[in-house]
């Protein structure tokens, strides 16, 4: 055996026990442990043997750390192929998760058994990837091609009872006791003479899927894939399976996991998945730093965003007072959460007794005097730093010694609103997302003086309801919305130059954005970009800057709110239709500002829009506002939906070549100005060398250490 591989015999039942934290990944040494426990159990006096893993979890999937390594031996088929041709019953005992590889194992075994609280699922795709140890070919052959393709292509996992239903697991155990409940039942097998099951034995009728379901379910996917080719892979894996041999269907499945783990479109989503991790870690913060206790947080402002701050606490069960100016604004405050927690309701995502716990946990007050044994305050009022400095001076006076105030300021000064009080060390940001309790970003803002403590606690307490975590340091807009200036600014000059607001959205949208910059600013409001500028004295005197939507909000075109914006919206759907009088007018805007109108292709459009993120990127990095470039990258596919197939602006830099990203600012920069291109000096730097950010970030690290 293996040092992380065990073997016992029970009760004439042979146990093999994984034991890899955190969470037993097949790495090479539990798959060699594996092999050798299975083929030495053939000729001993076992009746059969049961597979399970020790601690939190089953195998919960491969050690993606090996990915892109020289292949050590044995490979996953080939222990696969032992568990499966045993002559004696196999039977897999999950807990916990059994996901991707460690589901593929399981699959192998003669039967599955699981406790009630176990889930299983194959998430490759959100890695980029599909199964590619047989779960394309196992499951539909014993769960039908349907449910194996909404399986696989969503990667989201299934509770046991669900899994059971779905023929996925034979058998729901009773307790928390997984080995003995596997064990019991191995033993009703092993009495009832059960058979050695294996799902590769199993055809699947052609007859019985539908005619053009394949070619169906590949145009659903592509409509939301959005630069994932992996979707696609998966339909024609699983349509293999259905009439081929489970050894011609392996093949197709290898070689395409294959294709999928050596395409760009899968490296980029792997980087987002280790960066989500990385971006927890703060460089200079000692990991024992102690945390404070939160059990009862306040939030300042009843609005969209201050409902939806709230639900997220009360979501995990902590009780939350949410303050307004008067009984008025605070009814409605409490109305928009019950409202948001019906239509969770509605959609099956929670239970009525769900909710009305998550109710019971919200209270509301219009007296800052009821805030004083909060833990926990996040202001949340309008975009003015007088206000808020005026709240944090109130905050100050009533909440208790230790209590953490967080604003949750897209674009304001947290040194100068921890001026406002006596303690700037219980001072920082936390910039929620819209609708907050739905997007996964939180950008923490760590302010000259915040204290250490009440940094972690707050990125503990982030991770707590559900959040990624990125740490910024104070400047204007913190990482994302500093970056977003040129994004926006580009997508509105292009119209000047000859474009549609159409044609912009369709480029960064066919790129994999979710939605265009000119769509996405009427969606959020025209009028919400216009004020900001209007407080700015460091923008370019340019009468062709942010020209268009200065011109709509003085038309009173705000965007979705007022039914129209660069579009106009149909009143009951809000669907956005293309809008002549808005092409004519920036034909006719262009004219007067001396503009020469021409036809501007896509890849233009996209260099303009996304060059500008990757430049200011690199500056936020040489002034230490980021901690590293794969958190800037968290930033933009967690807040701004940036398409994980690229993985994030400066993965997606490193992928172009920063050479390339250099030369074509310095090309824009003698067309239109330095004001609005000027390479940033890392960038430059990087570009000569031939370096890429991800080799720089990883030379920061090392010299840290």
């Amino acid at each position: 055996m293996s040092n992380v591989v065990s073997y016992q015999i029970v009760d004439n039942i042979g146990v093999i026990s994984v034991n890899n934290p955190p969470v037993n990944a097949l790495a090479q040494v539990v798959r060699a442990g594996i092999l050798e426990a299975v083929t030495a159990a053939q000729s001993d006096a076992t009746d059969a043997l049961v597979l399970r893993c020790e601690g939190r979890t089953f195998i919960a999937g491969a050690d993606i750390t090996e990915f892109g390594k020289p292949p050590q031996g044995p490979g996953l088929p080939e222990v696969l192929g032992a568990i499966e041709n045993s002559v004696k019953p196999v039977i897999a005992a999950i807990h916990g998760t059994a996901l991707g590889g460690g589901f593929e194992v399981s699959l192998a075994c003669h039967y599955r058994c699981a406790i009630a609280s176990a889930k299983v699922g194959l998430p490759e795709v959100k890695l980029g990837l599909l199964p590619g140890a047989g779960g394309t070919q196992r499951v539909p052959r014993i769960a039908g091609v349907k449910v194996a393709l909404d399986m696989i292509a969503s990667g989201n996992p299934i509770a046991a009872e669900k899994a059971k239903a779905l023929n996925l697991i034979d058998e729901v155990v009773a307790g928390d006791d997984v080995q003995a409940g596997a064990i019991a039942y191995a033993k009703e097998l092993v009495a009832s003479g059960a058979p050695l099951k294996r799902i590769r034995d199993i055809t699947i009728d052609p007859a019985t899927v539908e005619p053009g379901f394949f070619e169906a379910a590949r145009k659903q996917l592509a409509a939301r894939a959005r630069g994932q080719i992996a979707p696609d892979r998966i339909v024609s894996c699983i349509e293999a399976a259905v009439g081929q041999s489970m050894d011609a269907g392996l093949d197709r499945e290898r070689e395409l996991f294959m294709e999928l783990v050596t395409s760009p479109e899968s490296a980029a989503m792997r980087h987002i998945f280790f960066a989500e991790r990385q971006a927890a870690k703060i460089k200079d913060l000692p990991r024992d730093t102690p945390l404070r206790e939160v059990k009862k947080v306040a939030v300042i402002g009843g609005g969209t965003m201050g409902g939806g701050i709230a639900m997220c606490f009360a979501n995990v069960g902590i009780q939350v007072v949410m303050v307004e100016i008067n009984d008025e604004a605070l009814a409605r405050g409490l109305g928009i959460i019950e409202k948001n927690y019906a239509i969770t309701m509605k959609k099956g995502k929670l239970t009525e007794a769900q909710v009305a716990q998550c109710m019971g946990a919200i209270s509301g007050t219009t007296d800052y005097a009821d805030l004083a044994d909060v833990d926990m305050i996040i202001e949340a009022v309008f975009e003015n730093l007088e206000l808020k400095k005026e709240i944090f001076a109130k905050l100050d006076a009533v909440c208790k010694p230790g209590a953490i105030l967080a604003s949750n300021t897209s674009y304001q000064d947290i040194d100068a609103i921890a001026a406002a009080t006596k303690r700037p060390q219980d001072v920082l940001g936390m910039h929620f997302f819209s609708p907050a309790n739905v997007m996964k970003l939180l950008e923490v803002v760590r302010g000259e003086k915040t204290a250490d403590d009440a940094l972690a606690t707050a990125m503990a307490i982030g991770k707590k309801i559900g959040k990624v975590c990125a740490l910024s340091r104070v400047c204007y807009g913190f990482i994302g919305n500093r970056m977003l200036g040129g994004y926006g600014r580009e997508s509105q000059m292009l119209l000047l130059d000859g474009c549609t607001p159409a044609k912009v959205d369709a480029a960064l949208e066919g790129f994999g954005m979710a939605m265009g910059p000119l769509a996405m600013g009427d969606l959020a409001g025209l009028d919400v970009g216009y004020k900001a500028r209007e407080g700015r004295t460091d923008l370019p005197n340019d009468p062709k800057l942010y020209r268009m939507g200065t011109v709509l909000v003085e038309m009173d075109r705000f965007g979705q709110k007022t039914g129209a914006g660069f579009y106009k919206y149909d009143p009951a759907t809000r669907a956005r239709m293309n809008d002549p009088e808005i092409e004519a007018l920036i034909k006719s805007e262009a004219a007067a500002l001396g503009v020469e109108q021409r036809e501007v292709s896509d890849q233009e459009i996209l260099e303009r829009c996304l060059y500008p993120l990757i430049n200011e990127g690199a500056l936020i990095l040489e002034e230490g506002i980021a901690q590293r470039p794969s958190d800037i990258d968290v930033v933009y596919v967690f807040g701004y939906a940036f398409p994980a197939p690229k993985g994030g602006p400066m993965h997606y830099a490193d992928h172009v070549g920063l050479k390339n990203v250099y030369d074509k600012i310095c090309e824009f920069r003698d067309r239109y100005g330095e004001e609005y291109w000027k390479p940033a000096p890392l960038l430059e730097k990087l570009a000569k060398e031939g370096k890429t950010f991800a080799q720089w970030g990883a030379e920061q690290e090392q010299s840290l250490r």
